[in-house]
């Protein structure tokens, strides 16, 4: 499982390199996040058959998001250790943006 989480960290530096002190959430989402946790927050279901990542579209998860729980997720990693921590890879403004982007009420899309 550690070797998935360092192909997804390789898979995010593949892309085209996000500036520290970008403060578009959307962006870095894309960027580093929607690899595991799809372009819409859903992630596909080999995602999470095989790493068990969460929906942040979930009504569960939509009740008690806060910004300050995305950052300590990102920041951390989960304690079953399936999603690296960021800490290191993305820059504390970056960090908070997504966040605070990921929180945001109008994160969740509709339904397909």
């Amino acid at each position: 499982m550690r070797r998935f989480a360092f192909v997804c960290l390789l898979l995010a530096a593949c892309k085209e390199p996000i500036p520290a002190d970008s403060k578009d959430g959307a962006a870095i989402f894309a960027a580093y996040c929607a690899t595991c946790h799809g372009p819409d927050g859903r992630p596909p279901a080999a995602m999470v058959a095989r790493l068990a990542v969460r929906d942040l579209t979930s009504t569960e998860l939509r009740q008690r998001v806060t910004p300050e729980l995305v950052a300590r997720q990102i920041k951390k990693g989960s304690d079953n250790k399936l999603m690296p921590s960021f800490e290191g890879v993305l820059h504390d403004v970056q960090i908070t943006a997504v966040a605070k982007w990921v929180a945001d009420p109008t994160f969740v899309i509709p339904p397909r």
